[in-house]
C-alpha cells in the first residue's frame, strides 16, 4: 500500500493498493476510487462491536475496500476543515483518540470504543465517557478538525489543556479532569469549569479548533426560522 496526503485546510487521502489490499472505512467514508476495488459493507467484528463502534462517533457498518489489481486508486475526505494524522500502529500498539477521529486504515487495524476509566473524566471530559481505541498493526489514518501540535510528554510531565482540544495519546498517558480553581476564573475566564490533565509518560495530539466550538461560532451567525 502507498498513500499520499494532499491540500492544506481541506486535505485528501490518496491510497493505492496493490492486489490483495484492502482498506476500510465508516459508511459514506469513501470519495472516489479508480480500477479494479470490491466494496463489502458489514458490521466488521459482528453487531455488539458495530453498536460500540456507533457509540463512538463512527457508523454501525463498514465498508471494507479490496483491490483486484496493482495500484488501484481509492480516495477519502475528511468531514470537516482540519488535518489528517498517518499513524503506523505495531502489533499491539494502541492509540485512545476523541470520538469521530476515525477515517479509515488497513484491513489488520482494529477500532473499537474506548471507555474512560474515571468518573470525572467521562462525566467532565467534553466527550463523554466514549472514545476510541485504535490497535495496529498496520497504518490508520484519522481526521482531526484544526491544526494538530503533537507533544512527547516524559515520565510525571503534566499538560493542562481544555478537554475539547484533545484529538489522541498513548495509553501509558493518564487522563484525569479537575475543576478550574477560583470563582472568577470558574464563570468569567471563559474556558469552562473543568480543565484536562496529560500526564507522561507518552505522546499527545492536541488540536487547535474543537469542532463543537466552531460549531457554537457559526450558529451566531444562521438564520433563525421566525415563528
Amino acid at each position: 500500500m502507498r498513500y499520499e496526503i494532499n491540500g492544506t485546510t481541506l486535505p485528501t487521502l490518496e491510497v493505492r493498493l496493490n492486489s490483495g489490499e484492502s482498506v476500510y472505512t465508516e459508511s459514506g467514508g469513501m470519495a472516489w476510487m479508480k480500477g479494479n476495488i470490491e466494496m463489502k459493507t458489514d458490521t466488521k467484528g459482528g453487531l455488539m462491536k458495530g453498536l460500540g463502534r456507533a457509540l463512538s462517533g463512527e457508523s454501525l457498518f463498514m465498508s471494507t475496500y479490496t483491490s483486484h489489481e496493482e495500484g488501484a486508486l481509492i480516495v477519502f475526505a475528511p468531514e470537516a476543515p482540519g488535518k489528517i494524522l498517518d499513524i503506523n500502529l505495531a502489533a499491539g500498539q494502541s492509540l485512545i483518540c476523541q470520538k469521530d477521529a476515525f477515517m479509515c486504515a488497513q484491513d489488520g487495524v482494529d477500532m473499537k470504543m474506548h471507555f474512560k476509566k474515571k468518573l470525572g473524566a467521562g462525566l467532565f471530559g467534553g466527550e463523554g465517557f466514549i472514545l476510541q481505541l485504535i490497535t495496529g498493526p498496520g497504518y490508520a489514518f484519522l481526521e482531526i478538525p484544526g491544526e494538530v501540535r503533537e507533544y512527547t510528554l516524559a515520565a510525571g510531565e503534566m499538560m493542562k489543556v481544555d478537554p475539547g482540544h484533545i484529538a489522541a495519546f498513548e495509553p501509558t498517558v493518564q487522563y484525569d479532569i479537575s475543576m478550574v480553581k477560583g470563582l472568577k476564573n470558574m464563570f468569567f475566564g471563559g474556558e469552562g469549569l473543568f480543565l484536562a490533565t496529560l500526564t507522561g509518560p507518552g505522546k499527545i495530539w492536541l488540536q487547535s479548533m474543537p469542532l463543537a466550538n466552531l460549531a457554537a461560532k457559526l450558529a451566531k451567525y444562521m438564520p433563525v426560522k421566525s415563528a
